[in-house]
């Protein structure tokens, strides 16, 4: 076999001391997630049977994450492998085991993406948090957030109440970055933003993120929507961006309750004060996800992305997801 063995620890591994509280979240992290599942899911990345011997996709697949966790480039990645113990333990490597390069995560990575392996293995994870009775289900809290082109910014359209200057382009027009011309524009309160809007739907009661999107931030909200309702869940909670009549009519067929808040139309152009109080409890508790982009921008410092097309961004995000679950999970496991 081409595969190098991993997970087999020599004598020398055993009689390295495990210091309590460094090791402690990765070894109960190793306990709670049954890694032969994944194991199994990621089996088509296996190394090919000819050439020089790879890395079995569960090494690189903890890998990855623990860079993720840990806000790690791909460069500084390698570079902890070869020095933290509890990382080689982790990811299954022995001390005498060569640790994997840049290189060879960047490239698991972009394989991962392109089979479509990081949402099925999203979605392993959320699946094996709910058969450890993790996931509350009394509603699912959905929000967007907007997340900075890794790419410069273009010019910007000029506005609707400016003269176009000559040889500008007209007010409709978005300009699109040549670099990364996946990113978009959007309007955040009276400025216009540029890059990507993240899209999750989060447990409530437990944090769990048991929906994640990623799109051009041009995209509008509601489109996302349908995508961050799991369907099991007692209600679904949300901003007026989400307020739509087949949405609401598609929890109701559900036996769903409807927490979206209402918006103004021009059928009904004001809300009365009974909706508005609706709205305000509903933002009570809608407003619990902020959390979760609290947790990745000020401490992750995910305010920007780290690639410059949609695919390989959306991977990023998928991992990042992950990440999150699994310190959710180590928080409210017992």
């Amino acid at each position: 076999m081409s595969e190098r063995k991993r997970g087999q620890m020599s004598l020398a591994d055993g009689l390295v001391r495990r210091r309590k509280g460094l090791n402690e979240n990765l070894d109960r992290l190793s306990a709670l997630i049954d890694w032969t599942a994944l194991e199994r899911l990621l089996g088509p990345l296996a190394p090919a049977e000819r050439g020089a011997p790879g890395y079995a996709p569960l090494v690189l697949f903890k890998a990855v994450l623990l860079a993720q966790w840990h806000t790690l480039s791909d460069e500084t990645m390698e570079q902890v492998l070869e020095d933290r113990l509890s990382f080689r333990r982790f990811c299954g490597l022995g001390l005498m085991d060569a640790v994997p390069d840049h290189t060879t995560l960047w490239r698991f990575r972009e394989a991962l993406g392109k089979a479509g392996l990081a949402d099925a293995a999203f979605a392993e994870i959320e699946r094996q948090i709910g058969r450890h009775g993790l996931l509350v289900k009394k509603g699912t809290l959905v929000d967007a957030s907007l997340i900075a082109a890794q790419a410069a910014v273009p010019p910007k359209p000029a506005a609707p109440e400016e003269p176009a200057v000559s040889g500008a382009p007209p007010p409709s027009q978005l300009v699109k970055s040549e670099t990364d011309p996946d990113a978009g524009w959007t309007r955040r309160g009276r400025r216009r933003f540029f890059g990507y809007k993240a899209h999750i739907g989060v447990d409530q009661g437990s944090g769990i993120i048991r929906r994640a999107e990623f799109s051009s931030a041009a995209v509008n909200d509601t489109l996302m929507g349908d995508r961050l309702i799991a369907g099991d869940e007692r209600a679904v909670y949300a901003d007026k961006a989400y307020d739509a009549r087949a949405r609401r009519e598609r929890l109701r067929a559900l036996g769903i309750k409807y927490r979206i808040q209402r918006r103004a139309n021009k059928h009904h152009p004001t809300l009365s004060a009974r909706e508005t109080r609706r709205n305000i409890l509903i933002g009570r508790i809608r407003g619990r996800v902020e959390t979760v982009w609290a947790f990745m921008k000020r401490v992750w410092g995910y305010r920007r992305v780290g690639y410059f097309n949609l695919a390989r961004n959306r991977t990023q995000f998928l991992l990042l997801c992950i990440a999150y679950n699994f310190k959710r999970m180590l928080r409210i496991a017992t």
